[in-house]
């Protein structure tokens, strides 16, 4: 845990490098001290169909998910938004919309196989 998603309208790859930001982003995960490194899972995913505001696919997106397992206070996720905003807007400043929603999975219904 946790799992990080990178989700990207299609043109963001012709002015991003996804896959540098990617890197970033899941090595600032590595070393934020929340976490133990061998549970951060992180993975990009284009969109191929959009629709944003009233500009439709005009306009391009960057929405980063973090999945973490529930009890961690508002602060600790706060801190970690910010981290990874920071990061969006170094890599992605031209991008239209950046966002980060970071979101409890709850403990008792998560499940992993201990393989």
């Amino acid at each position: 845990m946790p799992h990080l998603k990178l989700e990207f309208a299609d043109p963001v790859a012709e002015r991003v490098n996804v896959a540098a930001l990617l890197e970033e982003l899941h090595q600032s995960l590595l070393t934020c001290g929340v976490f133990e490194p061998a549970s951060v899972k992180s993975r990009a995913y284009p969109c191929h169909q959009w629709q944003v505001g009233e500009g439709g696919d005009a306009h391009n997106f960057i929405h980063l998910e973090l999945a973490l397992l529930s009890g961690r206070d508002n602060d600790c996720k706060r801190g970690l938004a910010e981290r990874l905003m920071q990061l969006l807007e170094q890599y992605a400043a031209t991008i239209d919309s950046l966002t980060i929603e970071i979101r409890d999975m709850e403990s008792e219904t998560y499940l992993k196989s201990k393989r």
